[in-house]
């Protein structure tokens, strides 16, 4: 099979990795993987610019890793005016239409024979950067392919050779160049399919979380209280007095209503550890928590009862609570942790409380003062005023 032939199978095979790839994370790693092969390296990385603080982050290393190096690293960035390629080369080049070129460097510097990359026209102010980071990670040369997204600088691909290996010629950087067009389709397919993710599990007017999502967090969190014993709580809240904002100033404003509890519900929800804020639908919300006790999450139901009874428009909020931290028998599906929860918010909204009802503690409205926590250690940990 000839070397043209070899590398339209390397491309097609890199558009088919990618998009049979479910996560960001699994795309960004078929595509430094497909490029790693395709070019014949031994490592490759891809990394995007972030304009606002000015570097590119290292979002995939695959291959051979050198010491250090984390296949998905967290804080592996580098500013920009190190790499002005990325901002000054490819504005240059490209802006005003063509194909941005890859090019190739070695641990000296950038390679012979690569006319028309732009590398000479910038001198070797930045070339210095990549051939320190070659000869510290004991790679011979690298491949630097752009990749542009929506007509706009996305960022690099980045393969690379260990010493003794040959360097990189002319035809691998136009192959590159090749292999980041083929990347950015597949990055522009995970970013659609991430919006329409996004999208189905989020509530347009909140931006909460939605009832699918819940459905699904809560699932999980039953099993894993099956499995382990995790503390699992549910908070159900009912927005009071909705209808009459609607009825009296419009729906533009009950909008505005919905929004603001919407704020208040998230920012009490962070002071639970991985809860999720959602709105269940119409004037229907819910705070889920895997984890902290029942005690933990009656006090930030109780803070955002009052909090919610602070804004200008509305009656406050009925609110119920079950959770597997409480007597309430055994919770075997989520639907029972919901119907519960769902009981306890009725029973606050049919007694006009402006405390949360807890399933489990007999219907009564109980503060956090009313339930003594049940060890020294939970007494503690509970001590402290409102934020």
């Amino acid at each position: 099979m000839g070397g043209d032939d070899v590398r339209l199978r390397a491309v097609v095979s890199l558009a088919q990795t990618m998009a049979a790839a479910h996560t960001p994370r699994g795309s960004w790693r078929a595509a430094a993987l497909g490029a790693c092969e395709a070019l014949g390296g031994s490592f490759a990385a891809l990394s995007v610019w972030e304009r606002g603080p000015g570097r590119l982050r290292v979002l995939v290393n695959a291959g051979e890793r050198a010491e250090g190096e984390e296949e998905f690293p967290e804080e592996e960035t580098y500013p920009v005016h190190q790499f002005p390629e990325i901002t000054e080369f490819l504005h240059e080049r490209w802006a005003g239409g063509g194909e941005p070129d890859a090019w190739v460097e070695t641990a000296d510097g950038p390679a012979d024979g690569m006319p028309g990359t732009g590398v000479r026209e910038y001198g070797r102010g930045y070339c210095r950067q990549r051939a320190a980071a070659l000869r510290r990670r004991g790679r011979g040369c690298c491949v630097v392919a752009p990749i542009v997204l929506h007509g706009r600088a996305w960022g690099e691909l980045y393969v690379a050779r260990p010493v003794g290996e040959p360097v990189f010629g002319r035809q691998d950087a136009d192959f590159a160049t090749v292999l980041a067009s083929v990347v950015a389709a597949g990055i522009s397919q995970t970013e659609r399919l991430e919006e329409v993710r996004k999208l189905a599990f989020t509530d347009p007017l909140t931006g909460l979380a939605n009832r699918r999502s819940v459905d699904v967090r809560l699932d999980e969190a039953v099993e894993r209280h099956r499995a382990d014993g995790a503390v699992v709580s549910l908070v159900v809240c009912d927005l009071n007095g909705l209808k009459r904002v609607n009825d009296t100033h419009g729906h533009a404003v009950g909008d505005r209503l919905l929004e603001r509890f919407g704020s208040v519900l998230s920012r009490c929800g962070a002071m639970l550890p991985g809860a999720l804020a959602a709105r269940l639908g119409g004037d229907e919300f819910c705070l889920l928590a895997v984890g902290p006790e029942s005690d933990d999450v009656i006090r930030v139901a109780t803070e955002l009862c009052d909090r919610a009874a602070e804004l200008e428009l509305g009656d406050g909020v009925a609110c119920g609570i079950a959770s597997t931290g409480d007597p309430i028998g055994p919770v075997v599906s989520a639907r029972r942790l919901f119907r519960l929860a769902d009981a306890a918010q009725y029973r606050a909204k049919a007694a006009r409380s402006t405390e949360p009802v807890v399933a489990g503690r007999d219907g009564e409205v109980i503060r956090l003062a009313d339930a003594p926590p049940r060890s020294p250690h939970d007494r503690r940990h509970l001590r402290g005023s409102r934020p």
